[in-house]
């Protein structure tokens, strides 16, 4: 679903007390959408929810695109050397944590943390059933 443009599809935030229908034709009509489910996130945050922005996009994104639109070629390669670089306890790039490059050192944080949240998530759900 959601894999071809143009399609339709209901977004999952309120604006002026109902849910839009939009039409997506690009990549751009979904990160508008994503950018405002981002906005709505930090509001619901600042006002003490205990919610994570990228758990919240990832959730409610199968309800408005495909989710392929978020793993482009660069994260991709992102994700495969972060979990390279878990697996077998090497540094992702030459050089010691203060040598790595600042925008890795920020998303193997995200990824580690987003890992650490499902493994969570998935106990909790085996414990509770």
């Amino acid at each position: 679903m959601h894999h071809e443009y143009p399609y339709e599809a209901q977004i999952p935030i309120l604006i002026e007390g109902k849910y839009e229908t939009r039409t997506f034709t690009s990549d751009e009509d979904v990160w508008t959408v994503i950018r405002l489910l981002i906005e709505e996130t930090e509001k619901h945050i600042k006002e003490g929810s205990n919610l994570y922005i990228a758990e919240s996009v990832m959730a409610q994104l199968p309800f408005f695109s495909c989710g392929n639109i978020m793993i482009n070629e660069l994260a991709q390669k992102d994700i495969s050397r972060f979990m390279y670089s878990r697996q077998f306890n090497i540094s992702p790039y030459k050089g010691s944590y203060g040598e790595q490059p600042r925008k890795w050192v920020q998303k193997s944080f995200l990824l580690n943390n987003l890992i650490e949240r499902q493994k969570a998530k998935a106990i909790k759900n085996v414990s509770t059933k």
